[in-house]
């Protein structure tokens, strides 16, 4: 067998360099994402290795050398016989798992443009599935129209398409309606620097009076930051280390318009921590409670991340660190899979002007790129 190892910035890329050199007879024997470069550990390189194999030489006994001629008995020569059928039986069922593990995960063919569109949505992390359902979707659009657009049409299509699948969804931010405006969410990603921005925004653009409440208690930097962000402001923070402490800081702010809550940034996956949060926080009537994620996690930590919190009445979603990818599938992702909105992106650390209202033009142009078409 012939092995090769190729190593691109993404899969397709890669099982094209494949098909180049093997052609559609190749088989996969392994893949893996390395990183490279960087400095101190940080700015790496993200590729895609794959080891790919091409066989067209029949089975040979590779123990016997050419010309070499070893009399054996007929009893042997059938037990080594069944041995070696066994032994190729055996590792051919392992190669076809294999092949049908990585062809299940390999883009499907389409003609031009859209190839270009299902390949771009898969590099952006949108849901295989989704890219799927996307790409056919515009495929017999445009054939039951006759048309045959080029690249650029059909990425544009496509943010159009959607666009549509969000339409229906509420992207409404902080609009006065609730007085307490929750932040909860796993910790590192910008929680409190979201907060500030939002506070900040509502006091200098919608001349709201604000004020800070925090039940992150196990971090001393954190309920320092937020009263720094509050001095800035010249605007009140109460420390709640309970669910009495919070009412009572409530009551005592109930001469202000909006009342933005810090909560503790902490390991979600273990439930406990959730549960930790009704313990702290008031879910009833009054208040907007925002999941805050961020745009850099994983698709699969995001949804976990998702679940833990999906029996709390979220009112919608905050992504972060917009700045900080290129990646931007696992927003569509999570949207149409929950059917929740999003009120805000934020894409940097500056308060209060690195925060931006979603909307589904905005998100279908991340993750469609139709200007890069």
């Amino acid at each position: 067998m012939k092995v090769k190892k190729y190593v691109a910035p993404t899969m397709p890329e890669a099982m094209k360099q494949v098909r180049k050199d093997f052609g559609s007879e190749a088989v996969i024997l392994n893949s893996r994402e390395v990183h490279s470069g960087g400095i101190f550990g940080l700015f790496k390189k993200v590729s895609i290795e794959v080891v790919a194999g091409l066989d067209k030489e029949p089975y040979r006994d590779a123990s016997r050398k050419t010309g070499e001629v070893k009399p054996i008995s007929q009893t042997n020569r059938q037990e080594r016989g069944s041995s070696l059928s066994n032994e190729f039986l055996s590792e051919m069922k392992q190669l076809k798992k294999m092949v049908e593990y990585q062809t299940s995960r390999l883009p499907k063919e389409y003609e031009g443009g859209y190839q270009y569109l299902y390949e771009h949505l898969l590099e952006q992390e949108v849901e295989q599935k989704l890219a799927t359902e996307i790409t056919e979707s515009l495929q017999k659009k445009h054939a039951g129209s006759g048309k045959r657009p080029d690249s650029e049409t059909i990425m544009q299509d496509a943010a159009a398409h959607i666009k549509a699948q969000l339409d229906s969804m509420s992207f409404q931010g902080i609009c006065g309606e609730k007085r307490i405006i929750q932040f909860i969410g796993p910790t590192g990603v910008g929680k409190t620097t979201t907060l500030a921005k939002l506070a900040a925004r509502s006091m200098l653009r919608d001349d709201k009076k604000v004020a800070f409440i925090t039940t992150d208690t196990y971090r001393i930097a954190a309920i320092e930051q937020l009263k720094t962000y509050a001095e800035i402001l010249d605007i009140p923070v109460e420390v709640a280390y309970t669910m009495n402490d919070y009412r009572e800081a409530v009551k005592r702010l109930n001469t202000y318009d909006l009342i933005f809550v810090d909560t503790a940034g902490r390991n979600f996956r273990e439930e406990k921590y959730v549960r930790e949060l009704e313990q702290h926080l008031d879910f009833g009537g009054g208040v907007d409670s925002y999941l805050v994620l961020s745009m850099t996690g994983k698709p699969k930590d995001l949804e976990e991340i998702y679940q833990q919190f999906a029996d709390f009445p979220l009112t919608s979603l905050i992504f972060t660190k917009m700045d900080e990818t290129t990646r931007f599938g696992s927003l569509l992702n999570m949207l149409l899979r929950h059917q929740i909105g999003v009120a805000y992106l934020t894409n940097g650390q500056e308060v209060p002007d690195d925060v931006i209202f979603a909307t589904p033009e905005k998100i279908a142009e991340l993750v469609a790129g139709a200007n890069d078409a």
